[in-house]
């Protein structure tokens, strides 16, 4: 049977008024989401079950890194973080910039670090060979940009308004509009993501993917603030999103990591 809206709009009640229960009990805040979150179908199916393989790196410290995907095969570069320059024409949609910082659990900032992210474009669709959504690709937008976090830990990116799009969870279930986020750290074992959202998305409360991070206050850290400041005249609206990488104020990110 095809799971509706309404069912997984229950089952998104029943899972929140269960962690508020625990939390009345004594239990401790949840700031990242259950791998077996239900609502979030496609998780609860494919989450690791069995503990971790141990990888010896007694011998090579480095024997890790060979098992893994290899990224960052040319510098950085200026345009990399501007992504309505990197073809020929300008991209369809809504131009934004998008800025803020990235701390530790102590407010420091992080320096250096290579952050990544990728995107749909203002159709709500993503440039990838597997992507199922119809609706119009645009030759002028791939998706993608990264950049590296200055002396104040502050990035910096350039990009257009993703649209919702919609994904087979359930019937008529729509993503609401989003930027995943990925940082690197100082090795691919780092890595860490997670996705940015926009202020009063009327979708959200349908979305078992944000709701499956059940606390309230950890779930508005996703979501990103207009900046007028930040906003360019006559080019771009600004938003400001800021990312903690531990501590009672970290950020969400996938896998519950």
């Amino acid at each position: 049977m095809t799971l509706t809206q309404h069912d997984i709009d229950q089952e998104i009640a029943a899972e929140r008024a269960a962690y508020r229960e625990r939390i009345a009990e004594g239990a401790p805040a949840g700031h990242h989401p259950r791998r077996d979150y239900a609502p979030y179908r496609s998780s609860a199916l494919r989450h690791p079950k069995r503990p971790p393989v141990t990888v010896d790196v007694g011998e090579d410290p480095e024997l890790v890194e060979l098992h893994s995907p290899a990224f960052g095969e040319r510098d950085v570069t200026e345009l990399d973080n501007d992504l309505t320059r990197q073809h020929t024409g300008a991209p369809l949609g809504e131009r934004i910039t998008v800025s803020g910082r990235l701390l530790d659990r102590d407010g420091r900032p992080v320096r250096g670090q290579l952050i990544e992210i990728w995107q749909a474009n203002a159709a709500g669709r993503y440039a990838h060979r597997r992507e199922q959504h119809d609706a119009p690709l645009d030759p002028n937008f791939t998706g993608a940009g990264r950049t590296l976090t200055d002396a104040d830990g502050r990035y910096h990116f350039t990009t257009v308004q993703p649209g919702p799009y919609p994904w087979r969870n359930h019937l008529n279930a729509w993503r609401p509009a989003h930027i995943h986020f990925s940082m690197f750290g100082t090795a691919f074992t780092q890595r860490l993501v997670t996705q940015m959202y926009f202020p009063a998305d009327p979708l959200f409360p349908y979305d078992p993917i944000i709701q499956s991070v059940t606390d309230d206050a950890a779930r508005q850290r996703l979501v990103a603030t207009y900046d007028h400041d930040l906003s360019v005249p006559e080019f771009s609206m600004g938003y400001r999103w800021d990312i903690v990488l531990d501590g009672p104020h970290a950020t969400w990110r996938e896998e519950g990591r």
